[in-house]
């Protein structure tokens, strides 16, 4: 990481021309060489802050994980299913922001340990954003009965595979493309609903 605040802009400017190149050419396509010259600067400067493609493609997972996390947040007093849509929200964003990025990951992870590894790390950070977001409903008063991990495991799944369907694989077959809005409230519903239908001051019928 550059400590220089001329290294730092130089950095970031190699991060924001990478989400650019991988956007555009695809992970694969890409070169190092498409990056520097989208970043204005040289190819061999590039390699003064990346060792390769995919240590710049593990940063920029890095910011999306990071943006996940924070954005799994549960203030006091707050409204669980405005904390949930807050989450939903935040996933559903970010993942647009880096779905090249995203689309890479899943990719590599298909022939390289490595980065099946660095899936499940993805994974894990949006994982613990759901559980700490189920903790503090639970501490709110809303009491869940079901094993937190497994339930937050189901979830992201959930969040993963429908961003997945919408952003990236084009859609269902007979089914209009939802809006932000109507995605974002629609996974939001099925998380809240989940959640309180197995609160202990929840019934079935609600």
């Amino acid at each position: 990481m550059a400590t220089t605040r001329k290294g730092q802009r130089t950095e970031a400017a190699f991060l924001d021309a990478a989400r650019q190149v991988f956007a555009e050419k695809g992970y694969f396509n890409a070169k190092i060489n498409d990056i520097a010259q989208a970043a204005n600067r040289s190819s061999a400067s590039f390699y003064n802050y990346y060792e390769n493609k995919e240590e710049i493609l593990d940063a920029l997972l890095g910011e999306f994980s990071h943006e996940i996390v924070a954005g799994a947040q549960f203030g006091k007093g707050a409204d669980p299913l405005d904390t949930i849509r807050g989450s939903v929200q935040a996933y559903w964003h970010s993942y647009r922001k880096y779905l090249a990025e995203m689309i890479g990951l899943f990719q590599m992870s298909m022939t390289d340990p490595a980065y099946t590894q660095r899936w499940r790390e993805n994974r894990a950070a949006g994982i613990q954003g759901v559980i700490a977001v189920n903790k503090a409903v639970e501490k709110a008063g809303h009491p869940i009965r079901l094993d937190h991990a497994t339930l937050a495991s189901a979830l992201v799944s959930m969040l993963e595979a429908f961003c997945w369907t919408w952003l990236v694989a084009g859609g269902e077959a007979g089914v209009a493309a939802p809006d932000d809005e109507t995605a974002i409230e629609t996974l939001s519903a099925m998380w809240y609903r989940t959640v309180f239908f197995h609160s202990e001051n929840a019934s079935p019928t609600n």
